[in-house]
């Protein structure tokens, strides 16, 4: 077997023990808006052989609204709590990466629902590589204001303290997603109990 068989053969067999390990539970990203939770969540759920879903896309689905209307139409509060029984019902849905909205993870209710059938992931972002990515965007409610890097400060600061309750966390940058991704699956390994491979592909744990 050649190194680049060897490490596919590898990897298999890792995303296959983070699996058995899993059961039913959901790997749940949690973080601030601009973090990369859907395109690094993508990845990591193409590593594990695993279903992804977005909870902002299963909330326009149901509601028929985008969330920029939700939150135009019913305002934040109305939001938050449908957002909650959409995450509380995914939950329940099997084994997936769930990537949530940044306000998603302050709901204690949330957490308490995420804590007890999931495992979650922080990922940590910098403001600058925030506001560079969200500047691209139009559909964020929560920054149309004449402030919008003040706004993101007010959001890391009142946002990170509980984001670190999350299970695990990972530093999100300006990098390939292939790699943050792979620090994803190296942290969960670790958090599981995955320890190593051996060059036969077997996991030692």
């Amino acid at each position: 077997m050649d190194d680049q068989a060897q490490h596919h053969a590898q990897a298999a067999n890792r995303a296959a023990a983070i699996r058995e390990r899993l059961g039913s539970r959901p790997l749940v990203i949690v973080g601030l808006m601009g973090a990369g939770k859907s395109t690094i969540g993508k990845k990591v759920a193409s590593l594990l052989g695993l279903p992804f879903f977005d909870a902002d896309n299963e909330i326009e689905s149901v509601s028929r609204m985008t969330v920029p209307e939700l939150f135009e139409t019913y305002g934040e509060a109305e939001f938050r709590d449908l957002e909650r029984r959409v995450i509380q019902r995914m939950l329940e849905d099997g084994p997936m990466v769930l990537a949530t909205g940044g306000g998603a993870y302050m709901n204690a209710q949330t957490r308490e629902a995420i804590a007890a059938a999931a495992v979650s992931i922080w990922l940590k972002a910098d403001i600058d590589l925030l506001m560079e990515r969200v500047s691209r965007r139009q559909n964020r409610p929560l920054l149309k204001n004449d402030d919008p890097r003040g706004v993101m400060k007010r959001l890391m600061s009142e946002r990170y303290p509980v984001y670190a309750l999350a299970d695990l966390a990972v530093t999100s940058r300006d990098d390939k997603k292939e790699i943050i991704a792979q620090e994803v699956i190296e942290v969960l390994s670790s958090h599981l109990g995955i320890l190593e491979q051996t060059a036969t592909g077997n996991v030692l744990s």
